[in-house]
């Protein structure tokens, strides 16, 4: 009977136990219905892991209502409740990745990147944060055929080169906006913070049909969140060996019943000098900057929209010799070159109510610059306004076309001969209102065929008329595969100290020989997409040709006089000609490849006794590569990052035909390490080392800055002409010059770095 009543007690008590367990078991699938490996189930702190059919199975020891939290590898995490035994099928949805199909505005309409003739290609926060990154501007050398170039080894200024072309070449915009003026080309891709950041689009090749004048080599665009999707909180902390301190926050909240708004800052310091390469001159500029962004977002009836953005943006830089201090700032004793930079913008877009889908966009921006180049001021100053009228019309059932109305106002002012009258002295700002006008017509053709077609004309008051036509056809060969054309033409309006800063730096003379005319180009695109699996592995690729002719291009001339900077109108004409291949391999969300190579030839070709003479470009390499490589362990915790990139040699300017250092550049790059721990849905913990083989130009070259312990050439003797003469103590007729640089000059540094968000 004892055992009876035993057997009993325990099969009660094992009916119990049972009672009181939630068997939660399924599978996980994509939205093809493809099975996810490793996907990860969790409930606090019991989880578990989806097979290779996406079968898993995870006991709870409580019963009732549970929260199970999934996510895998390249998916949106899902959060679902349930209650008792469940057995289901769980789909998760796709992130946004380079290759895929997003939403995007690269002809001025939101469609999907597979519908859209402009080849567009996408990057995601995710993918930066494969390398994080002070600024947008260092980020983009993880982007094929994208370039970050350093102009100066003293204040560490740059651009941006796409396929080859000089950063003036590209327009940069944030939301469609061109509100980054020619005067911040240098400073428009820091301080914005990252945590804001929805996706940049990046668009190679002339895109002045639309966005007129600057756009003449290619189109970056920076979009921002939206405020009702953004985390309430984000916050990103990150330190480094060389004692960097980068902070970006970012908060959402709500005003009222009817409003979002969106808050961030971004906050950079770096005030530690370091002379690795010992040359008495900081390897790096010493900088101290704050960007304070706010985008406000209006619930309309109709779902219109309003959006009205703002931002500040200041910095403090130097760089120079190591014992300057700002007690030295203009002086001819220690050498420093300063800047002081306040800039605001404010961005706006409201959908008119009437019939039919019109916007009106607009963008103001005021640029405050105060510096030294040594002895030599630089004090500018430009407001810019730019409104749109733009409306999206259907004249016949398979046609989107699109007609905009475009007024941008500029005001320049500086302490240069650039607004200064030669002869009498005076002050005279450089002012012109730029109207213009753009008709698009998107014609959806039959078998998967789209055909675009724009013009645009814009009224320069110099220059007058400008014609800048576009075309653009599509063909899906299939649902994976794309194939695209495009052509067009783009202008450019040359402001030639806004752009150049080796006119202000160094002991160059600058000498302008005429009066320069508008930059004119033709460009021809060939892109091809395609995306396919097997098994569980998915590829993609991404290929494109290009060729692009430019005339009346103004480029600094070094090689006629090694002591001028020379700037002109070509004579001739300089063409870009090239490829980018582009392949990415996903193997089971666990494993992912992207890489990249760009092969270009980027000359200048000019009439010399009546034959062509084909002259490289300084600066411009024949052949780049980049790659990323992710690999997300079994537990979905950790994620290895392995990013880099390489450069094939380049022309360098030289001073004279006796310069010691070399006039082309070595095959260089810099490779980066990262690992992150995802120690839950809130926080990220990330470090790792960047320049992982402390690669620096200096071991390429005896010196960098020539005369860099005579920075004012205080010693430097001069023939009658005012050449340079050689010396005992200058037996290479140098004059100081920071100018002969191709890459940065920042060496190996660990960093450390935690992201916390709040949904």
């Amino acid at each position: 009977m004892k055992r009876i009543l035993t057997m009993g007690y325990l099969l009660g008590m094992s009916l119990l136990g049972q009672a009181q367990e939630t068997v939660a078991e399924g599978k996980i699938i994509n939205q093809e219905g493809e099975p996810i490996l490793a996907a990860t189930i969790q409930w606090q702190k019991r989880k578990a892991i989806s097979d290779s059919t996406g079968y898993f199975r995870l006991t709870i020891p409580t019963k009732g209502k549970i929260s199970l939290h999934i996510s895998a590898m390249g998916y949106e995490p899902l959060d679902t409740v349930m209650t008792s035994v469940m057995n289901g099928v769980f789909k998760l949805t796709r992130e946004v990745k380079v290759g895929e199909e997003v939403v995007i505005t690269g002809t001025l309409r939101s469609v999907r990147r597979s519908e859209s003739p402009v080849a567009v290609e996408i990057f995601t926060p995710q993918f930066f944060k494969r390398n994080p990154a002070p600024s947008i501007f260092e980020a983009l050398q993880q982007v094929n055929g994208v370039r970050p170039q350093l102009n100066c080894n003293v204040c560490n200024t740059g651009d941006i080169h796409i396929n080859g072309l000089e950063g003036p070449y590209t327009m940069v915009t944030i939301d469609g906006m061109p509100i980054v003026s020619s005067l911040a080309s240098v400073y428009g891709l820091f301080g914005i913070p990252v945590q804001l950041i929805d996706r940049v689009e990046i668009v190679k090749g002339p895109a002045s049909g639309l966005y007129g004048s600057e756009a003449i080599g290619g189109l970056i665009n920076i979009i921002t969140r939206q405020p009702e999707k953004a985390p309430r909180w984000a916050i990103d902390g990150m330190t480094s060996s060389w004692s960097e301190q980068q902070w970006d926050i970012g908060s959402r909240f709500r005003i009222g019943k009817k409003a979002s708004q969106l808050l961030g800052i971004n906050y950079y310091r770096y005030q530690l000098p370091v002379d690795n390469n010992e040359d008495g001159f900081t390897d790096l500029t010493l900088q101290h900057r704050v960007s304070i962004f706010s985008k406000l977002s209006l619930a309309r009836k109709m779902n219109r929209e309003a959006h009205l953005a703002g931002r500040y943006f200041y910095e403090d830089r130097w760089g120079g010799q190591m014992n300057w201090t700002p007690a030295f700032r203009g002086s001819d004793s220690i050498y420093g070159e300063s800047i002081y930079t306040n800039r605001w913008e404010i961005i706006g877009k409201y959908q008119l109510p009437i019939p039919g889908n019109w916007n009106f966009s607009f963008s103001g921006t005021g640029h405050r610059q105060n510096s030294f180049y040594g002895i030599t001021p630089y004090f500018a100053r430009q407001h810019i306004g730019f409104g749109q009228l733009l409306g999206h019309l259907r004249f016949a059932p398979r046609h989107q076309t699109l007609i905009g109305l475009a007024l941008r106002y500029n005001r320049y002012d500086d302490n240069s001969t650039a607004t200064r009258d030669t002869l009498t002295g005076a002050n005279r700002p450089d002012r012109y209102l730029l109207p213009g006008l753009f008709l698009q017509d998107e014609w959806d053709l039959q078998d998967r065929k789209t055909l675009l077609t724009g013009i645009r004309f814009d009224h320069h008051p110099i220059h007058g008329m400008v014609f800048t036509p576009r075309v653009a056809f599509k063909w899906g060969l299939s649902e994976r595969t794309v194939f695209r054309l495009n052509a067009g033409t783009g202008f450019r309006v040359v402001n030639l100290f806004t752009e150049e800063h080796a006119a202000l730096t160094g002991a160059r003379v600058v000498e302008i020989r005429e009066a320069l005319k508008p930059e004119r180009s033709m460009n021809v695109n060939l892109n091809l997409t395609s995306r396919w699996k097997w098994g569980l592995h998915h590829f993609s690729t991404d290929i494109s040709s290009w060729y692009s002719y430019f005339h009346n291009q103004i480029l600094p001339d070094y090689d006629t006089d090694p002591n001028k900077i020379i700037y002109q109108n070509m004579k001739g004409h300089s063409r870009s000609v090239g490829m980018t291949v582009n392949l990415e391999w996903n193997w089971a969300n666990r494993f992912r490849l992207q890489t990249g190579l760009t092969l270009q030839d980027v000359a200048r070709v000019e009439k010399i006794n009546g034959k062509g003479s084909k002259q490289p470009l300084v600066l411009t390499e024949k052949w780049s590569s980049t790659w990323s490589a992710s690999y997300t362990f079994p537990n979905a915790r950790w994620v290895l990052d392995f990013t880099g990139n390489l450069y094939g040699p380049m022309r360098l300017p030289l001073l004279s035909n006796v310069d010691p250092r070399p006039g082309m550049s070595p095959i260089w790059g810099i490779q980066n390490l990262q690992m992150t721990w995802k120690a839950g849905k809130k926080i990220e913990v990330y470090g790792g080392i960047k320049n992982l083989f402390d690669w620096t130009p200096d071991r390429a070259a005896p010196f960098l800055i020539a005369r860099a312990n005579d920075p004012f050439d205080k010693q430097v003797s001069y023939d009658a002409e005012g050449k340079v003469l050689a010396t005992p103590d200058n037996p290479y007729a140098l004059s100081f010059d920071p100018t002969y640089v191709f890459a940065p000059n920042q060496g190996r540094r660990g960093f450390l770095g935690m992201r916390f968000t709040v949904q």
